[in-house]
């Protein structure tokens, strides 16, 4: 049998994309399985920190160690998720006077939309009830489809539990699986690339959490000066939006927009944008090179490209996994000769060292850029 690099272009090619075509396939078709596996992969290297402190210092068995790492994560998650309910119930509570402010809003927009474009309120409504009623003809379809998302969700996180357990649990049994695969020659940079990607990945799920927080506190403090109502609800969202790159910043700018327009009206809508759009800046400028680092970076072409095939093969759970999983793959690409142009195309640019950036906060307290 011909050796593959002997094959003409064509066949190549055309075995390439036979191969991606089928790995398509099969993660729609495993999305129930491989999406909690994969995320749970990165929650587990983020634990697994915290199971060897318990191992080691604390002299815990391994199975216990694991379900400890994984009880503290729900606590801490649950936490979060308690914070959020509560400032929903206030937004709720307020539902009333929240509606009579947007039926005015709402209103003041008919008119200008009547003066401006010369299309009077009576057509306005008349466009409005069409809408309306194309929707409620579709609304058996959207409950069904809120009550398969509400089931799937509840079995992603089961999944997701159970899975974290699980790779912590047998990280040995794993590692040695890895390095049993390959020749023996290979096996230090199997090891390598597995230490380095364990690197990348834990140095990457911790500045993402630091950028959500201080993401989320920069927003809160900027809304509450703006006399924003909601300003904790609102820069929570940011935050917590934030993690999906590019679209999330834009998502959360929109709820933000629709809350400010119905509780003060369209004049601090254009202040909010302003301030998103600043935080936005400073957050791509300044904390994402501090906290994350330029190592764990893909160019933003394939970044984008990654983030909307995530969205159409597995939806939020793929957006949000495109990118410390092509961070991964470039790893890969890095350390295999045959492959070092595909990791040249997922980096950027190679630019001219630089001498690293610090930001003195206090006397005894600096922030210092990451490689």
């Amino acid at each position: 049998m011909k050796n593959l690099s002997s094959q003409p272009f064509n066949t190549k090619l055309a075995m390439a994309l036979f191969s991606i075509i089928c790995i398509g396939y099969l993660a729609i078709l495993g999305q129930t399985l491989l999406a909690p596996l994969l995320t749970s992969f990165l929650l587990a290297v983020l634990l697994l920190p915290m199971a060897n402190f318990l191992e080691q210092k604390w002299r815990f068995k391994r199975s216990l160690a694991s379900i400890v790492s994984v009880i503290l994560m729900i606590a801490v998650i649950s936490s979060i998720l308690y914070f959020l309910a509560n400032q929903l119930t206030d937004l709720w509570q307020d539902w009333p006077l929240l509606k009579k402010q947007g039926e005015t809003s709402f209103h003041d927009l008919q008119h200008w939309i009547s003066s401006t474009f010369g299309v009077n309120t009576q057509k306005q409504i008349e466009y409005i009830k069409d809408g309306a009623s194309k929707a409620l003809s579709t609304s058996a379809t959207v409950l069904g489809a809120t009550l398969l998302t509400l089931s799937s969700t509840l079995l992603f996180l089961f999944f997701l539990l159970l899975f974290t357990f699980f790779l912590l649990n047998y990280r040995k049994v794993l590692f040695s699986f890895l390095t049993s695969v390959f020749e023996e020659e290979h096996t230090e940079k199997v090891g390598e690339i597995v230490r380095r990607i364990q690197y990348i990945i834990k140095k990457y799920i911790t500045g993402l959490f630091l950028q959500m927080f201080i993401v989320t506190l920069m927003m809160m403090l900027v809304l509450w000066a703006l006399g924003v109502k909601y300003a904790v609800l609102l820069g929570l969202i940011a935050g917590i939006f934030n993690i999906i790159p590019y679209i999330g910043i834009f998502s959360a700018l929109l709820i933000s927009v629709l809350i400010t327009f119905a509780t003060a009206g369209a004049a601090k809508v254009l202040l909010v944008v302003i301030a998103y759009a600043a935080v936005h800046a400073i957050d791509g400028n300044i904390l994402m090179p501090l906290v994350v680092g330029s190592k764990v970076k893909i160019n933003a072409l394939f970044a984008f490209i990654g983030i909307v095939v995530g969205e159409m093969v597995w939806g939020i759970s793929g957006m949000f996994l495109c990118i410390p999983y092509m961070a991964m793959l470039k790893i890969i690409f890095d350390r295999v000769d045959s492959l070092k142009p595909w990791g040249i195309l997922l980096g950027g640019e190679d630019k001219p060292h630089k001498k690293r950036k610090i930001y003195r906060i206090t006397k005894n307290i600096q922030l210092e850029e990451q490689e």
